[in-house]
C-alpha cells in the first residue's frame, strides 16, 4: 500500500494533456501498453469507470502531495541560473604543523585537576623523576580460594 501510494505523492494520476476526448459519457485518453513493451496506445473508457479508477489514486486524506518550492523550484533554478561556486580547501598539512604536540596524559591532569603529579608532594618545588615502573599486579591465572577467609 505504501509503495503503490508512493507513486502519487510527486504526481498527479493523470494529466490534462493525456486525456484525447470526452464525448457521449466516453473518456478517451493515452495510456502505456505495458504488455506491448509500454507502447502508447488510445483508451476509451465509460465515465463512470473512468471516474472510478482516477478516484483509486486520489491520496487518502492527511497524505500530501509533495511539491518543490522556492530554491528549490526547477524554474527557478533555470531563471536564477544558480551556479554553485566550488570552496577553496583549507591545506591541512600547513594546518596540522601549526597546531602543537597532543598533550601527554600528565599534561591533561595536571590542565585539569590543577595539581602538578610531578611536582615532590612535600616541597611541592621539587621535581619527581620516574626511576622505574612496576609491572602491573595480577593473581596467578588458576587461584582458586578454598578456604573461606577468618572472620575479624
Amino acid at each position: 500500500m505504501i509503495k503503490y501510494l508512493g507513486e502519487y505523492t510527486h504526481r498527479v494520476a493523470i494529466t490534462n494533456q493525456r486525456i484525447m476526448n470526452i464525448a457521449e459519457g466516453k473518456v478517451t485518453f493515452i495510456a502505456k501498453d505495458y504488455r506491448d513493451n509500454a507502447v502508447k496506445k488510445p483508451v476509451t473508457l465509460d465515465g463512470v469507470e473512468f471516474l472510478r479508477r482516477f478516484t483509486l489514486h486520489i491520496l487518502p486524506r492527511r497524505f500530501v502531495k509533495i511539491r518543490r518550492f522556492g530554491i528549490y523550484n526547477h524554474t527557478t533554478k533555470r531563471n536564477l541560473a544558480l551556479q554553485f561556486v566550488e570552496e577553496k580547501k583549507p591545506d591541512i598539512d600547513a594546518i596540522i604543523k601549526q597546531q602543537n604536540p597532543p598533550e601527554t596524559n600528565t599534561e591533561r591532569f595536571a590542565r585539569l585537576t590543577g595539581i602538578n603529579p610531578c611536582l615532590c608532594p612535600v616541597c611541592k618545588t621539587g621535581r619527581m623523576v620516574t626511576i622505574r615502573e612496576l609491572p602491573r599486579i595480577r593473581s596467578p591465572a588458576g587461584f582458586i580460594l578454598k578456604k573461606p577467609l577468618p572472620k575479624a
